[in-house]
């Protein structure tokens, strides 16, 4: 494949216009387009569209395409307009042009610097992440292309589960499918949209909702959320988590939807906010379930707060008795999701890795995982928290990052197996590493706010000394771009570096070797369409699917095994001597079989071991070698069977 980034400019277009069209639409007809808190929800109001039309396009008869977003979104934006007409036009006021202005240019330097950082990260346009989890996303988007197909009720196939969440993979299949891109160009280009594009925005919308729609507010959290290695680097390189990063990415808007409803006056308002509640909610479920349970923890802490607060403002029996009984009713919906979206034992075995009190310090720096802090946002910080010591109704403001910091404190800090672990995280796998990704988008409304009341204390400084327009202009300048450098911090270089070698296209990467990827981009040439390939995932062979376009035996590490692939497994080694095997090649139809050694993407020589028969085969009568690269990557033909 190409390494000229050339290839992945048109499925990055594809991809940015998926999450930011639809969304568009339905906001602007059912709430007007006047508003920047609104149209900062387009992302999240996108992912419920596309991974709704995804769902409703095979029930229809249509293949995964434009055409079935595009009808999504037109009945979508009819029912919103039907909402507005039905209930009333917005009565807010307009963002103003100054705020529009420079909020929209806030957010394409965040965007660029963000696209930058990934861009760095991967290498190359084509380079695919080597992680365990990189070998069923690769394949998934591919399966989606290949059958036309992108429900949540037909990609978990490639692992053999019933249902998945989608909404990460309706973008990368999109993108791969308009315009043809080899799926790991695809699924980059994705990414990229995601982390530039849909968190940055959605940052601003819960930023904006939370304090004001003051232009310091906009550009303030456009520059924040792309200072942190939390996410969305994270999340790229650990698992790897594409759909969970794609939740947490749009995850701020939907929790800024539960603060419109919170805060909602009159019928009209409340209906509104209640009907963009339930679209934002299956955008966010829809991209990763325990995104959604992080938008029902966090919005609950605010909910508290903001009941709470209004209670002790305006005391009355009948307030304090119906604060009460939203706030119990609030719990035992809480208390039910939290065990119906329980993980099991096998899937919930991550354990802690550090004590409790250096995991309060990096929560409540925002820098997880030992990473070096940011000064910029640790001050900023401080002086977001001092801010709301002086002003406790802002409270509400540090409601999302004190949720997030107990789950995240509670699964990295605590023992495992403790009671309290097993409830509160078990949901997120008890895994650290997702609830620090969830820190940034909980925390950055706690840093906007230190950053307004700085530059507040600076205008009123010049005002008082009676400087110039020249001095304030230059002034504010020093702030946008002191703001702005947490884009180019050691936190954020250090998780880079660490995400790129996860990148890394060697003749040492754990999963594909350069010499296995070449083999792959062969197979066209080396294999007729039809072909169908036994491999062990594992070594990464699986990925002759997305990367080679022919069909595979096995699509990923886990699924349902049959007797014949598992005997093919353990025995192929042995086709010229045991008369079963090729029994069972005929049977499963297999044609080729690649050879990538015994090498294993965790680097482990403890797994993988029930594939023995896949390893270091020797070429016979039975096995014809077709192709080689380098030591260790093979191509064979079965023949005689």
């Amino acid at each position: 494949m190409s390494d000229s980034w050339w290839v992945i400019v048109m499925p990055l277009i594809v991809s940015v216009l998926a999450l930011v069209v639809p969304g568009i639409a339905v906001l602007a007809a059912g709430w007007g387009v006047r508003r920047l808190p609104v149209l900062a929800l387009a992302p999240v109001v996108s992912i419920a569209v596309l991974s709704v039309a995804a769902i409703a396009a095979p029930v229809a008869g249509l293949s995964w395409s434009l055409l079935p977003v595009a009808i999504v979104t037109v009945v979508a934006a009819a029912a919103a307009y039907g909402l507005r007409r039905w209930v009333g036009p917005e009565s807010e006021p307009a963002t103003s042009g100054r705020t529009a202005l420079w909020g929209g240019l806030s957010l394409v330097v965040a965007g660029v610097a963000i696209a930058l950082q990934l861009a760095w990260v991967f290498g190359g346009p084509a380079h695919i992440s080597q992680t365990f989890d990189a070998i069923v996303h690769l394949n998934t988007v591919a399966f989606a292309v290949d059958t036309g197909n992108a429900s949540a009720f037909h990609i978990g196939l490639t692992s053999d589960i019933g249902f998945y969440p989608n909404g990460w993979h309706t973008v990368a299949a999109l993108a791969a499918q308009v315009t043809g891109a080899a799926v790991p160009v695809a699924v980059n280009a994705a990414n990229i949209a995601l982390a530039a594009v849909a968190w940055p925005l959605s940052v601003v919308a819960l930023s904006v909702v939370l304090l004001s729609e003051r232009t310091a507010v906009v550009v303030s959290a456009a520059a924040l959320s792309t200072g942190f290695g939390a996410f969305p680097l994270l999340l790229m390189y650990f698992g790897v988590l594409y759909p969970n990063a794609m939740g947490y990415a749009v995850l701020p808007g939907g929790v800024a939807v539960v603060v419109h409803l919170l805060r909602a006056t009159g019928l009209a308002a409340r209906v509104r906010a209640a009907v963009l509640l339930l679209v934002a909610a299956a955008g966010v479920g829809l991209a990763h379930p325990n995104a959604f349970l992080s938008m029902a923890a966090l919005g609950a802490g605010i909910a508290v707060v903001e009941l709470i607060g209004r209670a002790v403002r305006h005391p009355s029996r009948r307030r304090w008795w119906a604060t009460t009984a939203i706030l119990l009713a609030l719990a035992v919906v809480l208390s039910v999701l939290w065990r119906v979206m329980r993980t099991n034992a096998e899937m919930s075995v991550w354990a802690p890795w550090q004590t409790t009190a250096r995991a309060v310090g990096e929560a409540l720096l925002l820098s997880p995982g030992g990473y070096t802090i940011t000064v910029t946002i640790s001050v900023l910080i401080a002086v977001g928290v001092f801010r709301i010591v002086r002003q406790p109704r802002l409270l509400v403001v540090a409601a999302p990052m004190v949720v997030a910091t107990i789950l995240f404190v509670v699964a990295s800090g605590t023992a495992a197996g403790n009671a309290l672990r097993e409830f509160l995280t078990n949901p997120w796998y008890n895994d650290s590493y997702r609830l620090a990704a969830l820190l940034p988008a909980a925390g950055i409304p706690v840093a906007v706010l230190g950053a307004v009341t700085i530059a507040d204390a600076a205008a009123r400084a010049l005002a008082r000394a009676r400087a110039g327009r020249p001095v304030r202009i230059a002034v504010a300048a020093l702030g946008v771009v002191a703001v702005f450098s947490v884009a180019v911090s050691p936190n954020i270089l250090r998780t880079a570096a660490d995400a790129r070698a996860a990148y890394d296209l060697s003749a040492s990467s754990p999963l594909l070797t350069a010499d296995e990827e070449a083999l792959l981009e062969r197979l066209p040439e080396t294999t007729p369409v039809d072909a169908v390939i036994a491999g062990s995932p594992w070594t990464g062979a699986s990925l002759a699917y997305a990367i080679g376009d022919r069909e595979v035996l096995r699509k990923h590490v886990f699924g349902t095994i049959g007797t014949d692939e598992q005997y093919l497994d353990n025995r192929l080694s042995a086709i010229d001597s045991d008369p079963r095997v090729c029994e069972a090649v005929d049977r499963l139809g297999v044609d080729y079989v690649l050879d990538f050694g015994a090498q294993n993407v965790w680097n482990n020589p403890g797994v993988g071991l029930d594939r023995q028969g896949l390893y270091n085969l020797t070429p016979s009568e039975h096995l014809v070698l077709v192709d080689a690269q380098g030591p260790s990557a093979r191509l064979f033909k079965i023949e005689g069977c």
